[in-house]
């Protein structure tokens, strides 16, 4: 006779269930209520005017949301779903279920408040001692818009349009159909927002956000220095700043500098396989009327110059591939500037978290 395990679904609960009992000792929900508990969140729950019907509170939305990007979930409808069929969302939601409307609003409108909360949470993360600001790697990656790259015309486009535009308007509408078909989604240009994130080299969490719609990176490094100068009271000041050869310039570099943060930015890109000779030789002596490009070009050829600018590759660029790869965030879900710069800062917040739920002491 087979001895199985009844699976017994109609016997109610002697006692009501706990879903403390459901979620493992080292769970990501358990850490980010945690962690959110110990926000300042006056600047979001003094905007609420106390009229009507009971709100969620912040807490409990931003909860939601944090654990839903660290997870892959963006959309305020799954959300919204995972709080009824899902047993840590429906822990952290303390078993109500705010609905797509209220989590979707939440989101846009809270945004700014984001950027305080971001750095309320390396705060923290710095007070656990899981984070101390040294040298910071910055890159950026491309990610996608909420649109339809048919919904835009380039302007090469635009500019063979421009002669045809006092035709009949089903002329127009035609020749815009035939352009569509021609632009294929494998063919012509990517429309992505180029969002920049500064990572600690030591411990990897995020230190700095930004979101940019320019095509390179050379006029990102004063932004990023304006941001960690800012927040240097808080978190500290920043040694280093290491970066590949698209934030580069003469500009730059007398930015660092005055800023009191050693540049390291690449002024060529590094051959694939070098020489194994060059990689464990020094260089030649700096000559003594270098200029600042000329001594950080030397430095980078140092053994100790290129040990420091190989862990951009080790932080920054690892970082951006578990966002893409293991959190899924390849697209906003936000339209415009301002609001996919708050959402970006909302999916690096959701990477601390994870990235500061691995490294606290278990």
């Amino acid at each position: 006779m087979s001895s199985f395990i009844v699976a017994d679904r109609k016997t109610d609960y002697l006692l009501p269930p706990s879903l403390d009992d459901w979620l493992t000792e080292d769970h990501l929900a358990w850490f980010i209520v945690e962690v959110i508990d110990q926000l300042d969140l006056s600047r979001v729950t003094r905007q609420y005017a106390g009229r009507g019907s009971k709100a969620h509170h912040p807490a409990t939305l931003l909860a939601i949301l944090v654990h839903g990007y660290a997870n892959g979930v963006f959309s305020s409808r799954k959300l919204e779903r995972a709080t009824c069929d899902s047993v840590a969302f429906r822990y952290l939601a303390a078993g109500s279920h705010p609905d797509h409307d209220t989590l979707a609003t939440f989101r846009r409108r809270f945004l700014d408040e984001l950027s305080d909360l971001f750095v309320q949470v390396l705060e923290l993360a710095r007070e656990m001692k899981l984070f101390k600001l040294g040298n910071v790697c910055l890159d950026e990656t491309k990610i996608h818009t909420n649109a339809s790259r048919h919904s835009a015309l380039s302007h090469g486009h635009i500019e063979k349009l421009e002669g045809r535009l006092k035709a009949k308007v089903q002329e127009l509408l035609a020749l815009a159909e035939q352009a569509g078909q021609a632009d294929g989604p494998d063919g012509g240009f990517e429309q992505a927002y180029n969002a920049q994130a500064a990572v600690d080299a030591a411990t990897m969490p995020v230190v700095a956000t930004g979101v940019t719609q320019a095509p390179n990176d050379q006029e990102q490094v004063a932004p990023m220095l304006a941001t960690l100068t800012a927040q240097a009271e808080v978190l500290g000041v920043a040694e280093c700043l290491i970066a590949d050869t698209g934030f580069c310039s003469e500009k730059n570099l007398q930015a660092c500098v005055a800023a009191n943060i050693e540049p390291l930015l690449a002024v060529a890109r590094d051959e694939h396989h070098p020489d194994w000779r060059e990689r464990h030789s020094e260089s030649d002596p700096l000559p003594a009327d270098a200029t600042p490009m000329q001594a950080m070009a030397h430095r980078l050829k140092t053994k100790a110059g290129r040990a420091l600018y190989a862990l951009r590759k080790q932080t920054v660029e690892p970082v951006f591939g578990i966002i893409k790869s293991v959190m899924e965030f390849r697209q906003f879900s936000l339209r415009g500037l301002k609001q996919v710069t708050g959402e970006w800062a909302l999916v690096c917040l959701a990477w601390n978290l994870k990235r500061m739920a691995v490294l606290r002491p278990q």
